[in-house]
């Protein structure tokens, strides 16, 4: 099967491949990943298989990157001249702190972009590249994290857990009982493989487990390809039966 084709977010794709590579030990001219990171990743990529690829202009020149699941679910790696820890972009076309996008192209015209995940500015990469065996964060999670100054982890964090789960931990600190919400969702972003209404419909389902009540649902076509907005209520009171 000929591996989906894509583009990365700069020139300058290479020297943020070769900082990530170097937390693991890579050098310029190497395969940039150390013996730890790929036990680490060796096993579970294999078992898994590349899910993508993308052409990525480094020094003037093409470079073929593929991109593999990590050991952790919802980290992947960036496997090139200098491999790269990344999170699929929760928000495509944005960065949070100047770092660099790898934008992928599937088989079937839809595209997915990662931001590559600097562990020279975030110690849960340092960690994650350092071989950590477990850092209790997955798509779903509900994860309190202190210390975001300046939003880099958190932001990878945010990438893992997904939007549903977002909406979910925040309603549950600020949202009162019988308040409502307004949630857009990017089918693609969430799962590529996947039918966009079985993207919907799964997330739908996500949000009724933590007790909100979707009452609306529209797609954002022809504005906005694969996206639907739902509205709904959060715990909202049950109605009282008449009384005769």
């Amino acid at each position: 099967m000929r591996p989906p084709r894509g583009d990365s977010g700069g020139g300058e794709e290479g020297e943020a491949m070769a900082a990530a590579a170097a937390a693991v030990g890579g050098d310029s001219g190497g395969a940039g990943t150390a013996g730890g990171e790929e036990a680490a990743v060796g096993g579970e990529a294999g078992r898994r298989g590349a899910v993508a690829a993308a052409a990525v202009a480094a020094g003037g020149g093409g470079s073929k990157v593929v991109v593999v699941p990590h050991k952790h679910d919802g980290v992947f790696i960036a496997k090139a001249k200098e491999d790269a820890l990344c999170t699929k972009n929760m928000v495509p076309g944005e960065s949070v702190y100047g770092e660099k996008r790898i934008s992928v192209q599937n088989e079937d015209g839809t595209k997915v972009e990662y931001r590559v995940w600097n562990p020279f500015r975030s110690k849960l990469a340092a960690a994650v590249l350092g071989g950590v065996d477990n850092i209790w964060i997955a798509p779903g999670t509900r994860v309190l994290y202190l210390g975001g100054a300046s939003g880099t982890t958190v932001s990878h964090v945010s990438d893992i857990v997904g939007p549903a789960r977002i909406l979910a931990l925040n309603a549950s600190y600020f949202l009162k009982n019988g308040g409502h919400f307004v949630i857009s969702i990017k089918a693609n972003c969430i799962d590529s493989t996947m039918p966009a209404e079985a993207v919907f419909a799964s997330e739908v389902e996500k949000l009724k487990a933590d007790q909100f009540k979707p009452s609306e649902q529209v797609t954002l076509e022809p504005f906005e390809r694969d996206h639907a907005c739902v509205v709904g209520g959060y715990r909202m009171p049950k109605k009282q039966k008449g009384t005769s």
